[in-house]
């Protein structure tokens, strides 16, 4: 089940459990949507995969199982993710 972290894992932006602006990789690094896609250039700074739409937890499901309350802030090295944008960048997510 997804944790469904609650903020923007670079700019710290919030990120309610509702948000349209979320995105995820496959690891649930959590971003929002211009950072994901614009600063990021849709490439993970931790895994090299791309990022999706997080998807929202209907109401009822949000009070059986919460989402996350703990912020989570990494420290993206512009140095590695550079690397991980040339090596991905132009190659298609399903491809990587």
């Amino acid at each position: 089940m997804l944790e469904l972290r609650p903020s923007c894992e670079a700019c710290t932006k919030p990120l309610p459990a509702n948000s349209s602006e979320a995105m995820i990789c496959t690891y649930e690094c959590t971003f929002c949507e211009d950072c994901a896609l614009h600063v990021l250039r849709n490439v993970c700074p931790n895994c090299g995969g791309n990022f999706e739409r997080r998807p929202i937890r209907p109401r009822a499901m949000l009070a059986k199982h919460p989402a996350r309350h703990e912020p989570f802030h990494a420290e993206i090295d512009q140095t590695e993710h550079s690397v991980l944008v040339e090596r991905y960048g132009a190659t298609l997510p399903a491809d990587r």
